[in-house]
């Protein structure tokens, strides 16, 4: 499949690469990144790296606007995204041919090529092979633009390569991507460093979370609360992870209240859990997961589900 979608790609004049809203690192570092690669090997080529911009993001990349006839006779590549709802910029059907490249459970096979890979750590992970392929067959060459997006990608996905989804290839092709020219500080600040605002909402949510005898816990950030530490949800979605370090927790779940709806952000240190985002609306991987809830009775309801999940893993 990489050297169908390399034969693909070299075939088209014009490029322009999705990746799902509500970005996080490996959907800018495997977008971005694969641009970065693409441009690298093909300079005479157009390629654009679309979506709504994450400020939070901009340590990374910012990404393209674009008009809407650049994609006639496009090739459309969407990484990191599991199913059609979450493609950011619904224009991704206006091309000529689009190509699937993700890591998550395959639950919506889209696209007229598609390369899914759950064993990998992140997308980003994927785009590096595709590299390692493109230099086998067509001498393609590795910038330390690309290199930079995809080690923040990989970096991301895995939690600083904490997270079961790293595996030796993780590792082999980190180790491979700090070769290159690119300050790792740079990133690791652009992605770790928290305003103070966050810090304190951070402890508030140590101070308020709940948990059960099982491990299941949750913490419910209300537009009020947003307020009060003047955050965003965005911006709150950073936090998700915070509470893994609590000892004895087994899954977890973070509310994030807006304006027509509440983020779900479900993790989980063993139990599989992304079975539970897809029940309200979601999915994700087995065990980082997102969903929505449209009030706070059926955000009750994925805490009930959760401590289920919990009890029975026990």
């Amino acid at each position: 499949m990489k050297r169908q979608i390399i034969d693909t790609i070299a075939s088209y004049e014009t490029i322009v690469i999705h990746r799902h809203v509500r970005p996080d690192p490996d959907a800018y570092g495997s977008q971005i990144g694969l641009k970065e690669l693409l441009l690298a090997n093909y300079p005479e080529k157009k390629v654009y790296a679309v979506g709504e911009h994450d400020t939070s993001l901009s340590f990374l990349a910012m990404p393209d606007q674009i008009d809407d006839h650049v994609y006639e006779d496009a090739l459309v590549i969407v990484t990191d995204t599991a199913n059609t709802e979450r493609v950011d910029d619904q224009r991704y059907t206006k091309g000529k041919m689009v190509i699937k490249i993700d890591h998550h459970p395959n639950d919506d096979a889209y696209g007229d090529l598609l390369w899914v890979d759950t064993t990998a750590s992140s997308c980003s992970e994927m785009i590096y092979e595709l590299f390692e392929e493109g230099r086998e067959i067509a001498n393609w060459k590795l910038s330390a633009a690309a290199a930079r997006l995809l080690f923040g990608g990989i970096v991301g996905d895995t939690g600083r390569f904490q997270f079961p989804s790293t595996t030796v290839k993780t590792f082999k092709i980190a180790g491979e991507l700090i070769t290159y020219d690119f300050d790792r500080n740079q990133i690791f600040d652009g992605m770790y460093e928290m305003e103070r605002k966050l810090l304190n909402l951070q402890g508030y949510i140590y101070q308020h979370f709940l948990m059960d005898n099982n491990g299941a816990a949750f913490v419910k950030l209300t537009k009020e609360v947003l307020a009060k530490y003047h955050v965003v949800p965005s911006e709150a979605s950073l936090l998700v992870g915070c509470l893994g370090s609590v000892k004895g927790i087994c899954a977890w779940v973070v509310f994030i209240e807006e304006d027509n709806q509440i983020r779900v952000r479900l993790r989980s240190k063993g139990p599989i859990i992304n079975t539970l985002a897809k029940e309200f609306n979601g999915g994700g991987h087995p065990l980082a997961s997102g969903a929505t809830a449209y009030s706070w009775e059926e955000a009750d309801r994925v805490t009930t589900r959760l401590q289920d999940i919990c009890q029975a893993y026990q």
